[in-house]
């Protein structure tokens, strides 16, 4: 029995029956054929040529997309004295130490992403357990372990998505809303698999990004060469 709906399948049955050879018109074919009642989300779904079992391999990385994400973002920021002044001025939603470790100790993460100085990292390593794997850990290597914390809020705020492959060595990312058109999705992706690229280990061998699919919320996956994401 299919697991999916009689809108999918119909979208699907006219996907096998439409040319796709460019990630413009896999876009336009995505955008035309949404029927959910939301403005669905995309994302893409990249399989790395790596060995996700050695750490030296791991693919992360950030990306502020030049046409954001579509979603608001809710950035909590570790920061105290000056650093909590200029994060409550650029727009962050929650601003602490102590009582903000004590709330996701109790179990609360109503945030989309968190940012720390440096000097509070030893402190904020009491939630590592709880962050971590929500992907939520403040880290210096996608800019949010920082005393910027002016300009790493306002990308957050922009649209920055960061990015981390999974233990099977595939790299999920979104990268818009279906409003937003085909020219401002290929860009975003653009920008997206550029700096997935820019990220590779050098340790990696072989075809680096060897399958790349894209898909909205509710969609149809759709598989173009990932080599002619310039």
């Amino acid at each position: 029995m299919s697991k999916h709906g009689k809108q999918y399948l119909k979208i699907k049955e006219k996907l096998d029956a439409t040319p796709i050879t460019t990630w413009k018109s896999a876009l336009d074919f995505i955008v035309k054929n949404t029927y959910a009642k939301f403005d669905e989300s995309l994302k893409a779904d990249l399989v790395l040529g790596i060995d996700a079992a050695k750490g030296e391999q791991t693919v992360r990385g950030s990306v502020l997309l030049p046409h954001g994400t579509g979603k608001k973002m809710r950035v909590l920021v570790f920061a105290k004295g000056e650093y909590e002044e200029q994060a409550k001025k650029a727009g962050a939603d929650y601003v602490g130490v102590e009582d903000l470790i004590e709330k996701i100790e109790g179990g609360w993460a109503d945030f989309e992403a968190a940012v720390a100085t440096p000097d509070l990292m030893g402190a904020v390593g009491r939630v590592a357990k709880v962050l971590g794997p929500r992907g939520l850990l403040p880290n210096k290597k996608v800019g949010t372990v920082t005393f910027d914390v002016t300009s790493i809020v306002n990308d957050l705020k922009r649209g920055r998505v960061s990015f981390r492959n999974d233990k099977t060595g595939v790299l999920h990312a979104p990268f818009g809303k279906v409003s937003f058109g085909p020219e401002k999705l290929l860009q975003n992706l653009q920008s997206l698999v550029q700096s997935v690229r820019t990220n590779k280990p050098q340790t990696s061998k072989g075809k680096f990004i060897r399958k790349l699919t894209i898909s909205s919320t509710m969609g149809v996956g759709i598989t173009i060469n990932p080599d002619e994401i310039a």
